[in-house]
């Protein structure tokens, strides 16, 4: 009987500190402004650039479209691209890569950045 006792103790511990490891994961996400203080605007390019980025982070924008590799390199996007239009977007990001491109008529290419998140 005690045998079960302490495997069923054991089973808990585990179970709370695979819980408390998640928890700890979650709390690491981190939301940035794209553009920083000026916002998502021209010449955000290179904005990216020394940022330790993880899937879970949020990225806050405006006139956004999550777009693929394809359509970043010839900023094009397709009719199942997710556009965000309300200037107050939050995008999670996903682990790899992440392109973004600005859907409005001559923005693209120098509203657009690429995100690899670890």
């Amino acid at each position: 009987m005690a045998k079960g006792r302490g495997s069923a103790l054991v089973a808990m511990v585990v179970s709370c500190l695979l819980l408390v490891t998640l928890q700890c994961e979650l709390a690491h996400a981190a939301t940035y402004v794209v553009g920083d203080g000026n916002g998502w605007t021209f010449n955000v390019a290179g904005w990216e650039k020394g940022k330790n980025f993880n899937a879970g982070d949020v990225l806050g924008a405006h006139n956004v479209v999550v777009v693929s590799k394809a359509g970043y390199d010839r900023c094009t996007t397709t009719p199942s691209d997710k556009v965000y239009t309300s200037g107050k977007d939050q995008i999670t990001l996903v682990k790899g890569l992440n392109n973004f491109i600005c859907s409005f008529a001559g923005h693209c290419p120098s509203m657009k950045i690429e995100i690899f998140a670890s």
